[in-house]
């Protein structure tokens, strides 16, 4: 029964997308981590509690599938900012939250890291 599991749950992280946006931080990668974590033994491996296990992955199976995206389904596709998914998104990417906290950072912070940022060999001359 745990090789079910394990092929089972394979399929999910072979389905869920990951977004390269998100380095670090995206829900797909982290799955497939602890997935891999969870079954080190992959079909051998003896699982504790099964029906903790299932519930885990009909849980997950219902995020994938936008089981309550669909069931409850909204007016618009903004929330009460006005502000659309796409936006969201890009707003969320890794790229633009670092730049986000550079223009964060103040002016002494920022010069601090611009002399202090050497290489080795520089300093040795």
């Amino acid at each position: 029964m745990a090789a079910t599991r394990y092929r089972r749950f394979l399929k999910l992280c072979e389905e869920w997308p990951v977004e390269e946006t998100k380095r670090q931080r995206d829900l797909g990668v982290f799955l497939r981590q602890r997935v891999a974590q969870a079954f080190r033994e992959g079909e051998n491996t003896q699982i504790a509690d099964p029906e903790t296990c299932d519930r885990m992955y009909e849980s997950l199976v219902r995020i994938h599938t936008n089981y309550y995206k669909n069931k409850y389904p909204r007016l618009k596709d903004t929330s009460f900012t006005g502000v659309t998914v796409e936006d969201c998104k890009m707003i969320l990417a890794t790229d633009i939250l670092k730049q986000m906290e550079d223009m964060k950072k103040g002016t002494w912070k920022k010069l601090r890291e611009k002399f202090y940022a050497k290489k080795p060999e520089e300093d040795s001359k």
